[in-house]
């Protein structure tokens, strides 16, 4: 049946169901009704003629679309009408625009398949944990301030200030490539401070600290390929993140030089770092553990299959993570005997007892990858390398007297055994 009467929204909540579905029209709209179905849903509708056509077009349900709400849709259908534009067409396309608008998951799964692998499992981690379960679902256009807020927010709850500074930089850089892409046209993390309060840390380990733990990497509960990239890490001085994506492709032995690429150095700028005969031998454990890895998997990689990880992890063809790196020294610290340390902190040990053997700033510089300013760096094209391998072999030197108190032909690096007699 259909009948037309006076709307008010008291009489649309008295509407009762019937047997079949049923419409009223409102006196005095033109084409707009209201739709009752046996189940109880009231739908609100507009028909029209568009070109001659009649059409039917949804404008929503009651009670979430009220009855003045109702009214400006039904106004703005009939204004879009009268300027030649078919409404209803219009409403399909934006749905459709809708459903196919990007969620916040579909954007992090994007940007991580396509950002560079330096910072690829430490973001992934920041996601998983915290983003995702907060806002994975939502639309990213939908994304504003405040939902980057309550994350944050959230992560402060549980005692982790500096943790949300990482998930704060880590969405900053995901949006910022969203609007690259013209994925989103604002970042919502725009004017939003860090929450946590950085402090700059100045741990430098001291002779003894360093033999403890070289030593203790021994009898810490970690797999080899962790002990061997975090001595690799101290002997070559470089970032934890871009040992953890050190490939063999990137080694050449003959030349005794690791290349890493602009891809993996954090500061986006290509780097070559001398090997010294310590970090060598460091490599040739790495190879030697790989090998006899694959052997007791009964894997006989022929040449060029080897495994492309220098520092690989438990799990098939993924390499060993910072956050493995960082968990297993915090876990072990006092199997090592060395209290408060970072990774990181054996890198500025690296650096700071280099500058004591008397070895020029400039050339601790070239060795750390810092970027350089001025208008002498623009010019400056020199690489180096003579200077950074003389100051890498002394640091090496150093480094057996350290941990042996002689400078030996050859270094103990495993279970007593001399890397030399590896074979």
């Amino acid at each position: 049946m259909a009948r037309k009467m006076k709307f008010t929204t008291r009489m649309i909540e008295a509407l009762k169901p019937g047997p079949e579905r049923y419409e009223i029209w409102e006196q005095g709209r033109a084409g707009f009704g209201l739709r009752v179905t046996p189940g109880g849903t009231k739908s609100w509708f507009y028909l029209y003629r568009f070109k001659g056509r009649l059409r039917r077009m949804t404008l929503g349900r009651f009670p979430e679309i009220g009855l003045a709400a109702a009214h400006q849709l039904h106004a703005e259908a009939e204004g879009k009408k009268e300027r030649g534009i078919d409404p209803g067409k219009e409403r399909v396309a934006s749905n459709r625009r809708e459903r196919e608008a990007p969620t916040v998951k579909e954007l992090v799964e994007d940007y991580l398949n396509n950002i560079s692998k330096r910072s690829l499992d430490e973001d992934r981690r920041i996601f998983n944990l915290d983003v995702l379960p907060a806002i994975g679902r939502k639309k990213v256009r939908d994304i504003r301030r405040r939902d980057v807020l309550q994350i944050l927010d959230g992560i402060i709850e549980r005692g982790s200030p500096i943790q949300a500074n990482r998930t704060l930089a880590a969405m900053r850089r995901m949006f910022n490539w969203a609007i690259g892409r013209d994925i989103v046209l604002m970042n919502p993390c725009a004017a939003i401070e860090p929450p946590g309060r950085e402090k700059a840390r100045d741990r430098v380990l001291g002779v003894d600290e360093i033999k403890r733990l070289w030593t203790g990497l021994e009898q810490a509960r970690v797999i080899k390929s962790v002990a061997l990239g975090l001595k690799f890490q101290l002997v070559t001085v470089q970032r934890i993140g871009e040992v953890a994506t050190a490939e063999w492709q990137d080694m050449d032995l003959e030349e005794r030089i690791w290349t890493i690429p602009e891809s993996k150095a954090k500061n986006g700028i290509s780097h070559r770092v001398p090997l010294s005969g310590l970090a060598v031998e460091i490599l040739d454990q790495a190879r030697a553990l790989q090998k006899r890895d694959e052997a007791e998997q009964g894997h006989n990689p022929g040449e060029g299959d080897e495994a492309n990880w220098v520092f690989p992890s438990r799990v098939a063809g993924r390499a060993v993570t910072v956050a493995a790196f960082s968990q297993a020294v915090r876990k072990n610290r006092d199997v090592m005997g060395v209290k408060d340390v970072t990774p990181h902190d054996l890198r500025r040990t690296g650096a700071s007892h280099i500058a004591s053997m008397g070895i020029p700033r400039l050339h601790i510089s070239k060795i750390l990858n810092h970027v350089e300013s001025g208008v002498t760096a623009v010019y400056d094209r020199y690489g180096y390398d003579a200077e950074k391998r003389c100051a890498l072999d002394a640091w090496a030197a150093r480094l057996m007297e350290i941990v042996q108190g002689e400078k030996p032909d050859k270094v103990v690096l495993f279970h007593g055994r001399r890397t030399g007699s590896e074979t």
